[in-house]
């Protein structure tokens, strides 16, 4: 623990000298931690092998050497060192990695029981789309037989759960409050990346896979595509708004209400519509008889 807090204060924390933004998330810490201990441990190998090369520069200098030596090395020290350095490497992956990684990929459950945001995030060349589920917090069922243009959401118009759902070109979400983003694509692969909450997804074209974290700040800063996509892949970059939950709610509730009843009229206007085509068809066959 107290090495811990050491590698953790400001002075000797790598990820400080990087120059890596503000910490916004639940988790990053953790991940900040992990990049310390982890630069250390490369630094500490770094030099330990630099002054092995230099020794070995000046004591097997051929004026000093004339003749090889064929019997090698006649004690076990290399063996312990390699030995020692599998011992360190297991107790970051047992130590850090592991318990980091099952923390992640072990609390989507419990993230859901605790009233998430629920958004897809939509790439395309060469930008970002956001779908949210709506105030009933439930999709509209995703047809992606349905894409016609850039990041499409692709929801059946004839699911009465996606009439409220919602496009929104900026990601909006509440600060202390988890939120689940499905991170998907339209055309390429693409990286759904934001640095300050130290979270980062691939997106994959026909796959909704699932990101999850919570802000605990309020911020506006940048959403970035980390994987070459393209020629626009540099300007393919996005706005995430962390805001206080009544904004967002009144945000979220009145963009909802609004999605429904444009969704809901269409709607109503294609099955009346059917309905006289089909009242139409019986008459005409009616005459026909």
């Amino acid at each position: 623990m107290f090495i811990n807090n050491i590698l953790a204060a400001s002075p000797f924390s790598p990820a400080e000298w990087f120059g890596l933004p503000e910490n916004y998330s639940a988790h990053g810490d953790q991940v900040g931690h992990m990049i310390d201990v982890i630069t250390w441990f490369m630094l500490a190998l770094f030099v330990g092998w630099t002054i092995f090369f230099i020794i070995c520069l000046f004591k097997f200098w051929h004026r000093r050497n004339a003749k090889a030596s064929y019997h090698g090395v006649k004690n076990h020290a290399s063996t312990h060192l390699e030995i020692g350095v599998v011992i360190i490497e297991a107790v970051l992956l047992l130590g850090f990695a592991f318990p980091l990684w099952a923390e992640r990929t072990d609390t989507y459950d419990k993230v859901l029981k605790d009233n998430p945001v629920r958004v897809r995030a939509i790439g395309f060349q060469f930008g970002w789309k956001y779908h949210y589920a709506g105030n009933d917090g439930k999709f509209g069922f995703i047809d992606r037989a349905l894409v016609s243009g850039q990041g499409d959401a692709c929801i059946d118009p004839n699911d009465p759960n996606g009439f409220d759902d919602f496009i929104n070109g900026d990601l909006k979400l509440p600060v202390n409050r988890p939120a689940i983003v499905q991170v998907t694509s339209t055309d390429v692969i693409h990286n759904f990346s934001i640095i300050p909450m130290r979270i980062q997804q691939d997106a994959i074209p026909g796959k909704d896979i699932p990101m999850w974290f919570t802000p605990t700040k309020e911020l506006e800063t940048y959403v970035v595509c980390g994987q070459l996509c393209g020629s626009g892949h540099g300007d393919m970059k996005g706005t995430l708004i962390v805001q206080d939950e009544k904004s967002f709610n009144g945000w979220a509730q009145d963009m909802s209400k609004k999605a429904y009843e444009k969704n809901k009229a269409a709607y109503d206007e294609r099955q009346a519509a059917a309905k006289a085509a089909e009242a139409a068809g019986d008459s005409h066959d009616d005459h026909g008889h």
